[in-house]
């Protein structure tokens, strides 16, 4: 390409999103003027063209183009305000120029990817790496960031200025280095570019019909030797002929500076949105322009950063540049200077100019006239009416479920998580622990405009698909705490229509499982559930009598279900019990009627569970914590089961599995042992009798059990432990050495095997093992210790 009329019509390859490459289309196509302009992009968003000349359509936005079979299946189109492609688009609107995408349809890109997703997970090849020709041009030059490269050859270039040939003279230097790169690499590792530059080159044919050679096209440099190349009609339909198709619809969304980083996954991202829109906007001065942005951010954080810190960070950045051989200073001798002047040599404020300047938080906006699924028109409809609009960045948001405008909010997020659009995620709130409030931490990704396209197949309205979208997940649940889950959902979502559907699946689910596990799984949700009717003044009375028949079916099959349990299970069981104790709580006070009996039925499983030999011990640990949070267990009480659970007896991995039971995860656990000196005593003469030889068997479990103590919490159990012991009673251990006198009642500190040996003969003799029965009697009565009835 040079850039004549001689030469055919005018090739104008690109970066996809550079301000460099922008300002030159602009310029290129004022020095030019043709009849027509034809962009890279899919023919089927021709008809969306016109909008893009709207005054409320505000890049970054994109095509979306979706299959109408199967929404999930989509790909984007991205533009910024400093694409090349959005440029020429806009400079064709102002002038009434035809303009017209010409690269492969959207019905048969779609197809085509879905066949080559099956062909990856078909194969186990490791797949060719594709050539990034920006990354080839810049090692060629010498230069090992590319972005760099592209700065100084590009971006920092003003068009027509000290250019013997004018404004084309760039592209036709990197048109020949991208000719070059083609014969050298072939495709590149992009085997479908040779179907897509077909489907262009027959473009290019027809345009050429309707308006000779005077037509520009925009398209992606690495393309531009192939749409210069003399091929035929009839080849060219024959790399077309039998491409998989769809039915394809696209539209206009919004989209994000955040998507088009290259870090998020998009193939032609690129690493600086925001400098890059701030370069295309700054022409002039940019890098004072810049430095006064960074320090207006610094100062919103209550950095302080005064004038003259801007001054000494543009010298510096100029300085760095001169030394560095570049043109201009660019993004990494501004950033070098930004962190040395104004970050005191930080790069923790300099992660915040990064993620907010550098890569930018802006969300474009569509005019409401882009077509739209009417799925996604009541969702746009709700958000105006709540005043709930859709943000680029996170924020959280706290409601108040008494105020109609909050529940309202609160009803619509629910729906959406229902339908798998994950606009809003609950978030812990302020410290409130009621019901009448909820925390949400919001964010708007442009991916969930696919999201309610999908969900589009449910309803018209957010509504009405969530609740068919409810109903079907009810039939559709094999796991009862899935339908448990689903009931609470339908509950906070405010879904009436659904949860009759749900409650019936609840109970056949319900009523054919007999896993404890899972019954205990399921009840906590129900308990929520339950909890959440009184601020929603919803009926939750058939709830209510299903949570509680869960609940006595737990206490029944629970003691039998902790024993034989390995270390996983016995864990994975203490979490589970945990969740019943909460559920249970929460089920008093909703189900009334059965309150005091479920609650003494629940104490009974857990009295249970603290002196059964059988149950793993960090299970009995939890329950005894339980019962002893609750009052419904003495001070005393609590130190017999801890002194027998840490007895000599015991082995060293059960009692510390005990411990972590106690008080390892349950709230406060290190402030009873700082409060109750006996129940330390106690944990600390075990300890330190543990034997060296399984010592390192129990040092992981004890690490996770104190480790979670707040640091306040550890050094006080530490100080304690220095300053000596105390005895079960309470006194402490004058100068005794650590541990010693901590046993507990009935228990001495160390193990009497000679008091253990002389209970040997009598158990042999009533155990029928002695061979001379008789003699052993009669010496055993003659010994003066049985006394004349042994």
């Amino acid at each position: 390409m040079t850039g004549t009329r001689a030469s055919g019509p005018l090739l104008l390859g690109v970066r996809h999103h550079g301000p460099g490459s922008a300002r030159a289309v602009r310029a290129a196509l004022d020095a030019a003027g043709p009849r027509a302009v034809l962009i890279e992009g899919p023919p089927e968003g021709d008809a969306l063209l016109p909008l893009a000349a709207d005054e409320e359509m505000r890049p970054p936005v994109a095509l979306l183009a979706h299959a109408v079979d199967d929404p999930g299946r989509a790909a984007f189109w991205p533009f910024a305000e400093f694409s090349p492609e959005w440029v020429a688009i806009r400079w064709a609107l102002a002038r009434d120029v035809p303009v017209r995408f010409i690269d492969l349809p959207a019905a048969h890109s779609l197809a085509m990817e879905a066949d080559a997703e099956a062909d990856r997970d078909d194969t186990t090849e490791e797949q060719p790496v594709p050539v990034d020709p920006i990354r080839v041009l810049a090692e060629t030059a010498g230069y090992d960031d590319p972005e760099r490269w592209w700065e100084d050859v590009v971006e920092h270039r003003v068009p027509g200025r000290g250019e013997a040939a004018g404004p084309l003279a760039a592209f036709a230097a990197l048109g020949e280095a991208m000719t070059a790169l083609r014969e050298a690499y072939g495709d590149g590792g992009h085997p479908r570019d040779a179907v897509r530059e077909a489907y262009m080159r027959i473009q290019l044919r027809t345009a050429a019909k309707e308006f000779g050679d005077e037509f520009a096209v925009v398209c992606g440099a690495w393309h531009v030797p192939a749409l210069r190349t003399r091929t035929t009609l009839t080849a060219d339909r024959a790399l077309l002929k039998g491409l998989p198709k769809v039915k394809a619809e696209l539209t206009w969304v919004p989209w994000t500076h955040r998507r088009l980083a290259r870090h998020s996954g998009y193939g032609a991202g690129i690493e600086s949105p925001g400098w890059y829109e701030h370069l295309f906007g700054a022409p002039d001065r940019p890098v004072e322009r810049w430095m006064t942005k960074v320090a207006g951010l610094l100062r919103d954080e209550d950095r302080f950063v005064s004038s003259a810190h801007v001054i000494e960070a543009v010298r510096l950045a100029g300085t760095l540049a001169a030394m560095r051989g570049r043109p201009l200073a660019g993004l990494s001798e501004t950033t070098d200077a930004i962190r040395a002047v104004m970050c005191d040599g930080s790069d923790v404020p300099l992660a915040l100019v990064h993620d907010r300047l550098v890569v930018g938080t802006t969300l474009g906006e569509v005019p409401d006239t882009a077509p739209a699924v009417p799925l996604q028109r009541d969702l746009t409809r709700q958000q105006r009416t709540l005043r709930l609009k859709p943000e680029a960045d996170e924020r959280e948001v706290e409601l108040d479920l008494r105020k109609d405008t909050d529940a309202s909010r609160s009803r619509l997020l629910h729906r959406l998580r229902v339908l798998g659009i994950g606009w809003g995620e609950p978030a812990a709130g302020r410290g409130s622990t009621g019901t009448f409030r909820e925390s949400w931490r919001l964010r708007w990704e442009p991916e969930l405009y696919v999201r309610v396209a999908e969900a589009g197949v449910w309803g018209t309205t957010v509504l009405s698909a969530a609740t068919a979208r409810a109903e079907s997940d009810a039939l559709a649940a094999t796991a009862l705490a899935e339908v448990t889950a689903l009931a609470e959902r339908c509950l906070l979502a405010d879904l009436p229509d659904a949860l009759p559907v749900v409650m019936r699946a609840l109970a056949d689910r319900a009523a054919l499982d007999s896993d404890v596990g899972h019954l205990a799984d399921a009840l906590p949700a129900l308990a929520r559930t339950l909890r959440y009717g009184d601020v929603r003044a919803t009926d939750t009375t058939a709830l209510g009598e299903v949570a509680a028949g869960l609940a006595e079916r737990i206490c029944v099959g629970l003691p039998p279900a902790c024993t034989g349990l390995d270390a996983e299970g016995a864990e994975a069981l203490r979490r589970q019990v945990d969740g019943v104790h909460t559920a249970i709580g929460l089920l008093a006070g909703a189900v009334p009627s059965s309150a005091d009996g479920l609650r003494e039925r629940w104490r009974a499983v857990l009295h249970k569970l603290t002196v059964r030999d059988t149950v793993a011990g960090v299970i009995r640990g939890r329950a005894a914590r339980l019962l002893l949070d609750e009052g419904h267990l003495d001070q005393d009480a609590a130190a017999r089961l801890m002194g027998l659970a840490l007895s000599p007896g015991t082995p060293p991995a059960e009692a510390a599995a005990w411990i972590e039971g106690f008080v390892g995860g349950a709230a406060g656990g290190g402030m009873l042992l700082v409060h109750d000196e006996r129940l330390l005593a106690l944990v600390d003469a075990w300890l330190t009798g543990v034997p060296a030889d399984t010592f390192t068997d129990v040092l992981p479990l004890l690490r996770r059990t104190f480790s979670a103590y707040e640091a306040g919490v550890r050094r006080t159990l530490g100080d304690l432990v220095r300053r000596g012991p105390v005895a079960p009673g309470g006194a402490p251990g004058a100068g005794a050495p650590a541990g010693a006198g901590a046993a507990a009642p009935g228990f001495g500190p160390v193990l009497d095997t000679a008091r253990a040996d002389a209970v040997v003969p009598v158990l042999r003799l009533l155990l029928g093992l002695d061979e001379h029965p008789a003699t052993t009697a009669s010496a055993h009565h003659d010994d003066p210790h049985l006394g004349e009835t042994a």
